[in-house]
């Protein structure tokens, strides 16, 4: 049992979600598992809310992530579905069949060497067929140590990675996988592409009444379960499932939080017609449902924009990657996300997912845009309000929810994540009686200095703001993005370090109610109502009727008139 955590259980849905969802629990793996003091207090933020402790059959205590993935056939390339901590007493079962059997194996696909070497170095199979797991981090304490020497680990390269389970290093539970069968993940035929698709798996009841019982197992073992988190593919027919999964869950479970990623890939290319347009589509009836049946909708792109238009990719600084790259996309994600969830995760006074959408949801607003600066950029002769003053009157974080530049608009409310900063940068470290270059300077906490720099930025917002010492992780497999003046610990150098990796950066990351989404979801609206339907029947044929495009293009306006600035009544 979490042991009075605030648990959160996550559904991951779709292959581009399981890129960012793969990232994601590797840097909780990677928080988990570092050697600490035994007199060192617990850390900032409480794993316990994302991940589960059980046993195996055999008696062997595991530490595994609150989870159920969905994905389609030829995803998992050679990670099993089951897992390989614990042997299912189901898949056990002996058979009762004394006849002849014949068998038919599908072709097995070649483990990744980084797999291989991940398995070696966390555990063994004995000869009695169990899996004999060397250390498995618990969450109560610092993990054991061992004397014996750990060979250099193979890393996974870009060409080496096909499919997300080629890069995940984290244990799953039997109940978490769910392969969706009738649909492949590869090749031109038997696709999910359209939301109608999606929405009807959940209409089967083998496929519903299975996701019922996952639901029902990792919930019914929690204390004081504050919601769900879905990472959910919007470009494809998992906005489909995304959208009957979360009106699930509201219907089931009313009063948890719900708060939907809606993830979507790299920028893409006019060329591909018929995906731009279903890309457009799925995203639009995504958008409209998800936000009917969650507490909160994010949309996460590192694309320029939601419409018909491609724009480039969004930069950054201090990072160089492919945007056409899925393991680079989601590692940027998933830091994003590590981020602005940071407030439903804190040990010590937590904000819970309910507290948090009610914050920014006000108005009807319940889609949010996300920003992050990756890496915040840190020299280490400076403070954080010499940081924060250099950073001006310019937005501090680059945009990642593909509604263009934000310069010109307007936030309603926010919450503000700073994280990876040491006590003594937050405040100003000048000798007394110098002059203040700045107000911030003048701040006794980085508590305060954060949160007046917001008031200097948005002074008519409501704004909720946490510093942490903890830094993001960013050890392998993450990618190598980073600039080569960046030190271990992410910090700003005037010269590039000798033979340092980045292992962690200190991040920036913020959810905004912004009246950036008028634009961006009036344009989606705009494009949607250009499209000859007749020229798209095989998207209606998956099960939407005209009836629905015209409801969904109606609701995709309202909820872009939510976000108008001139009329939006400003909070007190």
């Amino acid at each position: 049992m979490a042991g009075g955590a605030r648990e959160v259980l996550t559904l991951q849905l779709g292959h581009f979600a399981g890129f960012v969802g793969a990232h994601w629990w590797n840097q909780q793996d990677a928080a988990l598992c570092r050697p600490t003091d035994a007199k060192e207090p617990p850390g900032e933020l409480c794993p316990d809310v994302l991940y589960r402790t059980g046993r195996t059959l055999y008696g062997q205590e595991t530490y595994t992530p609150r989870l159920i993935l969905m994905d389609l056939k030829g995803s998992l390339s050679s990670l099993k579905q089951e897992g390989g901590l614990y042997r299912d007493k189901q898949l056990d079962a002996a058979i009762a069949w004394q006849g002849k059997l014949t068998t038919h194996k599908e072709e097995l696909y070649p483990k990744n060497p980084y797999l291989q070497d991940l398995l070696s170095a966390e555990g063994v199979l004995s000869s009695d067929g169990t899996w004999r797991v060397k250390s498995i981090p618990n969450g109560k304490g610092p993990p054991p140590f061992t004397n014996a020497r750990t060979p250099k680990p193979v890393m996974p390269t870009e060409g080496s990675i096909r499919v997300w389970s080629d890069f995940l290093r984290v244990h799953l539970h039997p109940r978490s996988i769910y392969m969706i069968h009738k649909y492949n993940h590869d090749g031109e035929a038997g696709r999910l592409e359209a939301f109608g698709q999606g929405e009807s798996i959940l209409k089967e009841p083998k496929y519903l009444e299975e996701l019922e019982d996952r639901l029902h197992f990792y919930v019914e073992e929690c204390d004081y379960l504050q919601g769900f988190q879905i990472l959910c593919d919007l470009h494809d027919g998992f906005s489909g499932l995304g959208a009957k999964a979360a009106e699930l869950l509201q219907d089931e479970y009313s009063g948890r939080g719900i708060i939907t990623w809606g993830l979507l890939p790299g920028p893409y290319r006019l060329g591909e017609l018929q995906k731009t347009i279903y890309r457009l589509l799925n995203t639009a009836f995504g958008l409209v449902h998800l936000s009917a049946h969650s507490s909160l909708v994010c949309p996460l792109s590192l694309g320029g924009s939601l419409g018909l238009r491609p724009e480039p990719p969004v930069s950054f600084p201090l990072l160089q990657y492919d945007a056409d790259l899925p393991v680079h996309c989601g590692a940027i994600l998933a830091t994003a996300l590590d981020t602005v969830t940071v407030p439903y995760r804190l040990r010590s006074s937590p904000v819970s997912m309910v507290h948090l959408a009610d914050m920014l949801n006000f108005s009807g607003k319940k889609v949010v845009t996300a920003g992050a600066t990756i890496p915040f950029p840190l020299v280490p002769s400076q403070s954080l309000p010499d940081t924060l003053m250099q950073l001006g009157q310019a937005t501090p974080w680059t945009p990642l929810s593909a509604c263009g530049d934000p310069s010109g608009t307007c936030c309603f409310a926010q919450s503000v994540v700073l994280r990876g900063l040491d006590r003594a940068r937050h405040t100003s470290q000048l000798t007394p009686g110098t002059p203040l270059p700045s107000p911030l300077h003048a701040c006794t906490t980085g508590e305060e200095v954060l949160a007046q720099y917001l008031q200097q930025q948005q002074p008519r917002v409501r704004s909720s703001s946490h510093l942490l010492l903890t830094p993001c992780k960013a050890v392998p497999p993450y990618p190598y993005l980073f600039s080569s003046r960046l030190s271990q610990h992410g910090l700003l150098l005037d010269a590039p370090p000798a033979r340092t990796a980045v292992e962690s950066i200190p991040v920036l990351g913020a959810l905004c109610s912004s009246s950036s989404l008028n634009r961006a979801l009036g344009d989606l609206a705009k494009d949607l109502s250009k499209l000859d339907l007749r020229r798209w029947a095989s998207f209606m044929d998956a099960g939407v009727e005209e009836d629905d495009l015209e409801e969904t293009l109606h609701e995709l306006r309202n909820l872009a008139q939510c976000y108008e600035s001139g009329n939006d009544r400003l909070v007190d």
